[in-house]
């Protein structure tokens, strides 16, 4: 996994310029990824842009969701598309 790659789309996707927020954000991504794969069961191909993009997307809202809200219908449809498409562990 390229952390370094979904650390910076994920900045770009919050409009972050600077790396005062490098550790916070590091973490969420590594708190995502060890739940998708461990919780959710998905075997993720870093490779594919569809999983990275769909990475860097949840950890955005993540990052932006401080009051715990539902996570959002269009995450949620990706995110049942890629229990179906890639398959549980």
């Amino acid at each position: 996994m390229n952390i370094e790659l979904i650390l910076q789309l994920v900045k770009e996707e919050l409009g972050i310029k600077s790396g005062i927020r490098d550790n916070y954000i590091t973490a969420i991504i590594k708190g995502i990824t060890k739940e998708l794969e461990d919780e959710k069961g998905l075997i993720l191909e870093y490779e594919n842009f569809y999983h990275l993009l769909f990475i860097v997307d949840y950890v955005a809202w993540s990052y932006r969701n401080k009051d715990h809200a539902a996570m959002p219908r269009h995450l949620q449809y990706r995110l049942h598309n890629l229990i179906i498409h890639v398959g549980r562990g």
